[in-house]
């Protein structure tokens, strides 16, 4: 892990555009980087009756999270429901969190918006809140128009300014947008650019962006756990994973598996996490992640507005695909 006070020497040199800077007097290989290493759920966030954010059983679930040998968390990620959180209650929660979170745990807060100039505003408020590195999103509301060139101009913009570490964020099934791989490439050159988190689970993909960056001090996080051991495989550091808000603990061991090398055993726990997943994931989402967290003794409950609670019959789907692999 980046230590603090070297980071506190370096930081105002990757800040209010001073990163070229930094990058000419120290070069990269000289740069102390984030080990991003581990596993991270991204975390969900509770709400009341009346859809506000329950503060009290975001922090009971802190306090169970905090007996699993997670890295760290995310949050303000896409299980957090951070389009539907006001910009004070993204902060909120994250500030929230890190008066939890033990201090060996990295924070990592969601800050990405549509435009380059807010991105960069509410960066800094994460940064502030307690953030040791934010995850930015690929702006996609005009997702015709981002190409690499747009994407490129936005993350140098944001990194040349955040006061923090920034880890690129691609999730084409919620963006219908895929961050081209030249410009991943480009922006791993970036002093303040860490990493990547891929949700998209395109195997070849992830381990092309890895040997094409592997001149780079980059790393590459898998985002979802349905792929974390083929990550593994092909050069993958960690991942961020829906699943692990459930089965933390069962991911971290895949994490222990895959390090020390032993793929059989890992196979086998892979398999048997595929499902529940996919069934978090792509297929039912976040309403189901919450319902699942509520049968392994955490608080998930219902999602906000517009988000609906399963039906009868995904529920019995969801349960099904738990317990037909050994976790219900």
């Amino acid at each position: 892990m980046l230590c603090a006070r070297v980071w506190g020497a370096l930081r105002p040199l990757c800040t209010r555009g001073h990163a070229s800077a930094w990058k000419r007097a120290h070069g990269h290989k000289a740069t102390a980087k984030l080990d991003l290493s581990g596993i991270y759920p991204p975390i969900a966030t509770p709400f009341t009756a009346r859809e506000d954010v329950d503060y009290q059983k975001l922090e009971e679930n802190l306090q169970k999270y905090a007996k699993i040998p997670f890295k760290g968390l995310v949050v303000q990620g896409s299980n957090g429901e951070y389009p539907y959180l006001t910009e004070e209650e993204q902060v909120e929660v994250v500030r929230t969190v890190r008066r939890s979170l033990p201090a060996d745990k990295l924070l990592m807060a969601g800050s990405g918006c549509e435009s380059t100039r807010a991105t960069v505003q509410l960066t800094e408020k994460m940064a502030a809140a307690g953030a040791d590195a934010v995850l930015v999103v690929t702006p996609c509301f005009y997702k015709g128009k981002m190409d690499a060139r747009a994407l490129v101009q936005h993350f140098t913009k944001v990194a040349d300014s955040s006061p923090v570490p920034v880890v690129l964020y691609n999730v084409p099934a919620n963006t219908g947008l895929e961050l081209p791989l030249d410009a991943v490439v480009h922006l791993s050159q970036h002093p303040n650019i860490v990493g990547l988190k891929d949700s998209g689970g395109d195997i070849t993909r992830i381990g092309l962006i890895v040997h094409k960056t592997k001149t780079q001090d980059f790393q590459v996080l898998a985002g979802s756990a349905g792929f974390l051991m083929a990550a593994y495989c092909v050069g993958a550091v960690g991942g961020v994973c829906a699943l692990a808000n459930v089965l933390g603990g069962e991911l971290c061991e895949l994490e222990r598996l895959c390090v020390s090398g032993r793929w059989e055993e890992a196979r086998l726990l892979q398999q048997r996490l595929i499902e529940p997943n996919a069934a978090v994931t792509r297929k039912l989402g976040v309403p189901a992640l919450k319902q699942a967290m509520q049968w392994f003794g955490y608080h998930g409950g219902a999602c906000r507005s517009p988000l609906q609670p399963l039906t009868d019959a995904e529920t019995q789907q969801l349960r099904g695909e738990f317990s037909s692999n050994g976790w219900l």
